[in-house]
C-alpha cells in the first residue's frame, strides 16, 4: 500500500497545468477581442468624407504606425456602410457596367472556333457526298453567302450535275447547278457560256437564282425547287388549269431534309 504523501507533488503538477491552460485561453480570447476592436474602430473612422482627403505627411525622423497605415490606404478604397437592409443589398446600381466575364472569349478566338468549326463541316460534306474537299469548300461557302442552307446547296447540285463541273445538259443547262444562260444573265447580263462552267461563278447565281424563288413563293421550298427545275411558264401553266406542276424533282431533293431551305 503506497503512501498518500507520494501523490501530492502529482496534484500540484495538474494544477499547475490547468491554471496554465486558463491562462492561454484567456490571452487568446483577449487577442479576438482586440483584433475585432481594432477592425471597429478603422471602419468606424473611415467614413466617406474621409475618402476624399489625403494624408498628411510624416517627417523623416518620425515613423507612422500600423492603425494610421491602415486608416491611410483604406482612404482610398470605395466605402460600404457596415449595415444595409436586406432589401437594399438585392439592389443593382443602374449606372454601373455590368462586369466581363472572365470566362468569356475574345474575337481572336471566337473566329479561330468558328474557322475549325467550319472546315469540320466542309470535310463532313465532303465524307457524306464523297467528294473533293476543295469542291465541297466552294458549295459551303457559295450556299453560306447566297443564304441558303448547306445542306439544301449539296442536295441540289447532286441531283442537278452529280457534282461535275463541266457537266452540260442536252437542253443547254451548264455547270454545277445546271443554269441555262438566259437565267443567268438575269443575274449577270454579260456572262458567258464559258463562264457559267467556272464552280465559283455558277454556284454564286444558281444559289442566289434558289433564294429568290423561295422568297417569292413565300417560303415554299418544293414549289420553289419545282421552279428552278420546270421554269416559271411552265409551274404556272398547271396551277391556272388546276393540276399539280410536281414531277417528282422536289421529292428526291428533300427526302429526309427538315430544313426550311434558307438560313434567316
Amino acid at each position: 500500500m503506497t503512501d498518500s504523501t507520494d501523490k501530492v507533488p502529482n496534484r500540484d503538477a495538474v494544477a499547475r497545468r490547468r491554471r496554465m491552460h486558463r491562462r492561454h485561453a484567456k490571452r487568446r480570447l483577449t487577442n479576438v477581442f482586440v483584433a475585432a476592436a481594432v477592425v471597429f474602430t478603422l471602419a468606424v473612422m473611415v467614413t466617406p468624407e474621409a475618402s476624399t482627403r489625403t494624408a498628411a505627411p510624416t517627417t523623416s525622423g518620425m515613423g507612422i504606425n500600423a492603425t494610421t497605415a491602415a486608416v491611410s490606404n483604406a482612404a482610398s478604397l470605395p466605402i460600404h456602410p457596415l449595415w444595409r437592409p436586406a432589401g437594399e443589398v438585392l439592389k443593382r446600381s443602374k449606372t454601373a457596367a455590368a462586369p466581363a466575364l472572365p470566362f468569356g472569349l475574345d474575337p481572336k478566338e471566337r473566329a479561330r472556333r468558328e474557322s475549325l468549326g467550319r472546315l469540320h463541316r466542309i470535310h463532313t460534306y465532303s465524307a457524306k457526298y464523297r467528294i473533293k474537299p476543295e469542291l465541297a469548300r466552294r458549295i459551303y461557302d457559295a450556299a453560306t453567302t447566297a443564304g441558303i442552307e448547306p445542306e439544301l446547296g449539296f442536295r441540289l447540285v447532286r441531283v442537278e450535275s452529280v457534282f461535275d463541273t463541266r457537266a452540260v445538259s442536252p437542253a443547254g443547262a451548264l455547270g454545277l447547278t445546271q443554269l441555262m444562260l438566259g437565267t443567268a444573265r438575269e443575274f449577270q447580263p454579260n456572262v458567258t457560256r464559258e463562264q457559267l462552267l467556272d464552280p465559283d461563278i455558277n454556284l454564286r447565281i444558281g444559289f442566289k437564282y434558289l433564294r429568290g424563288l423561295i422568297r417569292e413563293n413565300k417560303g415554299d421550298l418544293k414549289l420553289a425547287l419545282l421552279v428552278y427545275n420546270r421554269g416559271p411558264v411552265a409551274v404556272q401553266r398547271a396551277l391556272s388549269m388546276g393540276l399539280s406542276p410536281a414531277n417528282g424533282y422536289e421529292s428526291i431533293i428533300t427526302k429526309g431534309y427538315r430544313g426550311r431551305g434558307i438560313l434567316d
